[in-house]
């Protein structure tokens, strides 16, 4: 698959709910980051990684969304696009715009390398976890942490 091709995989596979297939669309072996999340978690690097922060987490809100407003802009690599979007759709019957972007790097049809940019407290406002999000968030600041690193894989809408 082409790198277009893989991140409407991707972001159809989230919308759908599609879960156990979307670590099969990274390589085995990756660098997945989400440089806007306040936690600064690391990286994801593997596919079991990848499964970890797909699964539904239960619990939440009635959750419908679909990619949205999808743009697509091709590269000087042909490995490489970035891809901007946002998931539209309601969250217990109350609508909600997540906008996002993704540089994504393709190789052999996977995906070896991800920034992926996400308003996270829009996110965990849509998930009904924004006070867990501020909890977490003013715990990390009292314990002098909370910046463990460039990238992150908190879960987004």
């Amino acid at each position: 698959m082409s790198p277009r091709e893989v991140f409407l995989a991707l972001v159809h596979g989230v919308a759908e709910g599609r879960w156990e297939e979307l670590p099969d669309l990274y390589a085995e072996r990756t660098h997945v980051v989400h440089p806007f999340d306040p936690l600064r978690a690391p990286a994801l690097r593997t596919r079991d990684e990848l499964r970890a922060h797909f699964r539904p987490g239960g619990g939440g809100p009635d959750l419908r969304r679909r990619p949205d407003g999808i743009t697509i802009h091709d590269t000087a690599d042909p490995e490489v696009i970035v891809a901007e979007f946002e998931y539209r759709g309601t969250a217990d019957g109350e609508p909600f715009a997540l906008p996002g972007v993704f540089v994504l790097r393709v190789r052999d049809g996977r995906i070896v390398e991800s920034r992926d940019y996400f308003d996270h407290v829009t996110a965990a406002r849509i998930r009904g976890r924004l006070d867990d999000l501020v909890a977490a968030v003013k715990a990390a600041g009292q314990a002098g942490g909370g910046d463990s690193g460039p990238g992150s894989s908190s879960a987004v809408a």
